[in-house]
């Protein structure tokens, strides 16, 4: 890559004028099978499957939300009005998928937001770096760099789960029988505050936009924002003076998006986000248990009501509010949480597994052909 000759592309010049979906509002969307995309990186935008009449997008094409999250599509499917849809169709699809990955640096920038929304416009006039051959995109070379490293990657992440024991993804009794009952799980509903508590950290002399975003010299423990891209972990200080958390969980207090996430690797707070360690009973969570929480947490913060304009607030504001968990007597159920994450976890594993193996042979018979 130290050896590829770049260009600069208009966006536009290259596909043509991008486009966008039609506003379909939640409460007229039809079932049925047509994957709809919206804003969010939850399920990549994926909102809804609809039955609507509506725009089908082509496979090999290109989103970009209202945030400016690019993402690729190799599926048909509709989009809402805050979605500008890039019509890549007739180049190689790993060239599509490179030039996606040059979209979200030029766009994913955190200048768009509920206040300001990434418009097809912006697609339009949007400029990104692409490698050349005589002056002209190589979309060969992105295609076959994109098919390369594809599978390298399957052949690593495929040793990965074999020697980490997670290829085996068969349910347990106990596993099968929690998927199976989970309609008739019990639940109760807790407050935050008697669940959890705001952990006390030192204040940094550091401002985010004066701290590098990968790791330099002795600025290597990731800090805590209010963003939620990368779990709100997007630049990084020195260990020294910093309060080092993990295994808990952070929200942050003045965001576009109130999203909590499970923090399982060391990280410090920085700015308008806090953390949070489970403290009822004297109870240790596992990490599974607090995947679970996580998600209960979720129902009633990560909810598009919120925004800058209209903002949730902080610990003082989010301990009042309750969540609904599993209950056995009048406490936690904290067996059954255990035991539905390690069975959901087992359930991405062996799509992932499938998905590996189709590829790998489909890698081994074209390298024989």
């Amino acid at each position: 890559m130290s050896e590829v000759e770049w260009g600069e592309f208009n966006l536009e010049d290259l596909f043509g004028k991008a486009t966008r979906g039609r506003r379909l509002k939640s409460t007229d969307r039809i079932p049925g099978n047509l994957p709809f995309v919206t804003a969010g990186e939850a399920d990549e935008g994926v909102s809804a499957f609809i039955d609507n009449d509506v725009e089908v997008f082509s496979e090999n094409t290109i989103t970009i939300d209202m945030f400016g999250s690019a993402k690729y599509r190799n599926y048909k499917y509709g989009a809402d009005d805050h979605i500008a849809v890039v019509h890549a169709e007739k180049i190689p699809d790993g060239a599509v998928k490179f030039i996606t990955s040059a979209i979200h640096n030029a766009s994913y920038t955190g200048e768009f937001h509920y206040g300001r929304n990434f418009y097809a416009k912006d697609a339009d006039a949007l400029n990104i770096q692409l490698p050349v051959k005589e002056k002209l995109p190589d979309f060969d070379f992105m295609n076959s760099l994109i098919s390369e490293l594809e599978a390298e990657l399957m052949m690593e992440l495929d040793a990965y789960l074999l020697v980490t024991g997670f290829k085996g993804y068969e349910f347990t009794e106990e596993e099968q029988k929690a998927l199976d009952d989970f309609e008739n799980i019990e639940w109760g509903e807790f407050r935050l505050e008697a669940l959890f508590e705001k952990i006390k950290t030192k204040k940094l002399p550091f401002k985010a936009d004066e701290l590098p975003k990968q790791k330099i010299g002795e600025y290597t423990l990731p800090c805590l924002t209010s963003s939620f891209k990368n779990q709100g972990l997007n630049y990084f200080v020195p260990k020294d003076e910093a309060t080092i958390l993990k295994n808990v969980i952070s929200i942050p207090s003045n965001s576009d998006v109130y999203r909590a996430y499970f923090q399982s690797n060391e990280f410090t707070v920085l700015s308008d986000a806090y953390a949070l360690h489970w403290i009822l009973n004297g109870i240790k969570l596992s990490p599974n248990q607090y995947l679970f929480v996580v998600q209960c947490i979720n129902k009633v913060t990560d909810l598009p009501i919120y925004s800058y304009k209209n903002k949730l607030g902080g610990w003082n504001v989010v301990k009042n509010k309750y969540i609904q968990l599993p209950i056995k007597g009048d406490k936690p159920d904290y067996e059954t949480m255990e035991i539905i994450i390690s069975a959901l976890q087992k359930l991405a594993i062996k799509k992932i597994v499938v998905y590996l193996d189709s590829k790998i042979a489909t890698s081994s018979v074209g390298s024989q052909s």
